[in-house]
C-alpha cells in the first residue's frame, strides 16, 4: 500500500506545470478569503499552505488542489466573527477559540474517514447540494458589495441587504471605479490571457497598479501590513463552560460536514475530468489532518477547490506532486512578498470575490426551471433561502427532510400500485387457469390480497385503509409470496387486516410468506392470530382450501 495515494513520477513536467499554475490562481483567491473571513489576508494564505500541502499528501484524490473555498470561508467568517464579539476586551482570545474550533472540524473529519461516512454524500440530493451552494454564492456577493462600493463588509447578508440602500446612496467613486475594474476583468478577459495569466491575478495586479498610479493617497482601503514567515504554533484553547463547548461542537461540525461535501463533491469532478475514482474516506483524513494544522497554525479551513483542481489537470498535474508543489510555491511567496501586498485595495478583493460567488451560483440547475420537477425546485429554494438568512446546518437538515418526505411519498405511492385486491379474475391480473376458475366460482366470497415488493411504513396505513373498503367477502388470502421484507409498521398494519377480518367472523389464510417475513410476524404474535392449517406456502394450496370451505367444486 502506498502511504501517499496516487504517488508516481512519470509526470513531472506535468506536475510542475500544474502545481504553478494553481499556486498563481490560489494567491490571489486566499488573500480575499482572508480578508473576507475577519481573520485577516495572510490567514488565508496559511490555510492554502497547510491544507493544500497535507491534503495533497495524505488524500485521496490525487489531482485535487485544497485550499480555503467560498463556502468554507463563509462559515469561518461567521465563526470568527461569533467567537471575537465574545471577547470584546480581548478579541485575540476570540480569534483563539475560532482557530480552535477550525482543528476541532479538521479531527471530526478525520474520524468521518475513520468510520467511512464519506460514502454517504451519494445521499445528499442534488436540490439540497444546489439549494445550499447557490445560497453560499449568494451570501459572498452580499457580503462583498460594501466593500465593492466603498465601505466596510457587513456582518451577514440580512445585514448587508439592510445596509445596501446606504451602500448605494454613498459610494466610495474610487473603490467603485476599482472594483469595476477588477470585475471587468475577471469577467471579461479573453479566454487564450486567461489561459496563460488567470483573472484573479491579472485583477490584483492591473487593480493595484492603478490604485497606485491613478488615484490620490488614502483614497480608497487597503490590506496594509501584511506578516511574513510562518507563525507559531498553537496548542487549542478550552473553556470550562459547558455552553461555549457545545457551540464550540456544533461549529466544528459545521465546519466538518461543509469541508466533507465540498471536498467530495470537488473529488467527483476531478474524476470526471481526469478519468479516475478517488478514494472518498482517505480524503477526508487528508482534509482532516491539513484543517487541523491549519488551525494550529491560524490559517483558514479549507477544502477541495474546483476551479483550482481544474485549472491544475488542464496544466498537466495529475499526481499529489501538483498539489503539494503548490502549497510550497504559496509557502515561498509568503516569506519573501508579504511587503507587496499590503497595498491592494479591499474593492479588487471584492470584485475578485464577487465572481467567485457567481460561480458558486449553480446556474445549470436554475436554467432548468421550467423543465426541472417543481418538487425539486421547492426543495432547491427552501434551501438556497434559509442557507442565506437562517444558517447552512439548518438548510440542509430541512432541505434534507423534504427530500425525504417527497421520496417516501414516490415509494409509497409505487407501492400502493402493487398492492392487488382480487375478488374475480380480470386480464390485469392474470391467475393460473385453475386459480381463476376457483375465483370466478367464488363470485367475490373470496378476497385475494395480494403485495408486491418490499413492505415500508409508508404503504402500511394505506395498505389496511384499502382492505376495509371490501366487506362481501368470507375469505381473505394475504398473498406475500413476493414480498421480500417488512418494517415493524408494516406488520402492524397487516395485524389490523387480520384482527379486523377474525373480529367480523371471516376466515383469513396467509401465504407464500419468506422466513424474515415469518420471524417478525411471528415475534409480533399475528401468526398465532390464525389457524395453523390456514398457513400455506402456495397461493394455489390456499385458494383450493378457500374453495372447500365455501364448497366451491374446483374439478
Amino acid at each position: 500500500m502506498r502511504y501517499v495515494n496516487g504517488l508516481h513520477f512519470n509526470n513531472i513536467r506535468g506536475d510542475i506545470y500544474g502545481g504553478l499554475t494553481a499556486a498563481v490562481v490560489a494567491l490571489p483567491l486566499a488573500l480575499a478569503f482572508g480578508v473576507s473571513s475577519g481573520a485577516g489576508p495572510i490567514a488565508g494564505v496559511y490555510g492554502a499552505i497547510f491544507v493544500g500541502f497535507f491534503a495533497a499528501v495524505f488524500g485521496g484524490t490525487p489531482a485535487q488542489v485544497s485550499g480555503p473555498t467560498g463556502p468554507m470561508t463563509v462559515i469561518m467568517a461567521a465563526i470568527f466573527t461569533q467567537y471575537t464579539a465574545m471577547f470584546p476586551q480581548d478579541p485575540a482570545h476570540g480569534a483563539a477559540l475560532a482557530f480552535t474550533v477550525v482543528m476541532m472540524g479538521g479531527l471530526f473529519q478525520i474520524l468521518f474517514g475513520v468510520f467511512r461516512i464519506g460514502k454517504y454524500i451519494n445521499l445528499v440530493p442534488h436540490p439540497v447540494t444546489s439549494g445550499f451552494m447557490s445560497g453560499i454564492g449568494v451570501i459572498i456577493i452580499l457580503l462583498q458589495l460594501g466593500p465593492l462600493l466603498g465601505h466596510h463588509a457587513a456582518s451577514g447578508p440580512l445585514a448587508a441587504v439592510q445596509a445596501l440602500p446606504e451602500f448605494i446612496s454613498t459610494p466610495n467613486s474610487y473603490a467603485l471605479f476599482l472594483g469595476g475594474l477588477s470585475l471587468v476583468i475577471v469577467y471579461a478577459l479573453p479566454k487564450p490571457i486567461n489561459r496563460l495569466i488567470p483573472s484573479p491575478l491579472v485583477a490584483l495586479v492591473v487593480g493595484t497598479a492603478a490604485m497606485l498610479l491613478l488615484l490620490p493617497e488614502q483614497a480608497v482601503s487597503i490590506l496594509g501590513k501584511v506578516p511574513t514567515g510562518l507563525p507559531a504554533p498553537q496548542m487549542p484553547i478550552f473553556i470550562a463552560d459547558w455552553n461555549l463547548i457545545i457551540d464550540m461542537i456544533e461549529s466544528a461540525l459545521t465546519l466538518a460536514m461543509l469541508g466533507t461535501i465540498d471536498s467530495l463533491l470537488t473529488s467527483l469532478v476531478a474524476d470526471n475530468i481526469t478519468r479516475t475514482h478517488h478514494k472518498s474516506d482517505r480524503e477526508l483524513i487528508g482534509q482532516g489532518i491539513g484543517n487541523t494544522l491549519a488551525g494550529i497554525f491560524g490559517g483558514l479551513p479549507g477544502a477541495g477547490a474546483t476551479m483550482r483542481t481544474v485549472v491544475n489537470v488542464r496544466a498537466g498535474g495529475q499526481t499529489p506532486l501538483s498539489g503539494a508543489l503548490h502549497a510550497l510555491i504559496l509557502l515561498a511567496i509568503v516569506l519573501g512578498a508579504g511587503s507587496f501586498a499590503k497595498y491592494i485595495p479591499h474593492a479588487v478583493l471584492a470584485g475578485i470575490l464577487i465572481k467567485v460567488g457567481t460561480d458558486i451560483i449553480d446556474w445549470d440547475y436554475l436554467k432548468r426551471i421550467k423543465t426541472a420537477p417543481r418538487s425539486g425546485m421547492v426543495i432547491m429554494f427552501t434551501v438556497l433561502f434559509i442557507t442565506v438568512f437562517i444558517d447552512l446546518i439548518t438548510a440542509v437538515a430541512i432541505g434534507m427532510i423534504m427530500a425525504s418526505f417527497l421520496f417516501l411519498q414516490r415509494m409509497t405511492e409505487m407501492q400502493l400500485k402493487s398492492i392487488t385486491a382480487i375478488t374475480e379474475p380480470s386480464p390485469e391480473h392474470p391467475l393460473a387457469e385453475e386459480d381463476a376458475r376457483i375465483l370466478k366460482k367464488a363470485a367475490g366470497r373470496i378476497l385475494l390480497f395480494h403485495i408486491e415488493g418490499p413492505l415500508s411504513f409508508g404503504a402500511a396505513k394505506e395498505m389496511a385503509v384499502h382492505a376495509s373498503t371490501f366487506n362481501s367477502h368470507e375469505i381473505m388470502i394475504i398473498d406475500l409470496s413476493d414480498v421480500p421484507s417488512i418494517d415493524f409498521t408494516s406488520s402492524r398494519a397487516i395485524d389490523d387486516m387480520v384482527s379486523d377480518s377474525l373480529h367480523a367472523k371471516r376466515t383469513v389464510m396467509l401465504t407464500g410468506a419468506r422466513p424474515a417475513v415469518i420471524d417478525l410476524l411471528q415475534q409480533q404474535g399475528i401468526l398465532d392470530k390464525l389457524n395453523q392449517q390456514n398457513l400455506h406456502a402456495s397461493r394455489h394450496a390456499a385458494l383450493q382450501q378457500a374453495a372447500q370451505l365455501l364448497g366451491i367444486e374446483t374439478s
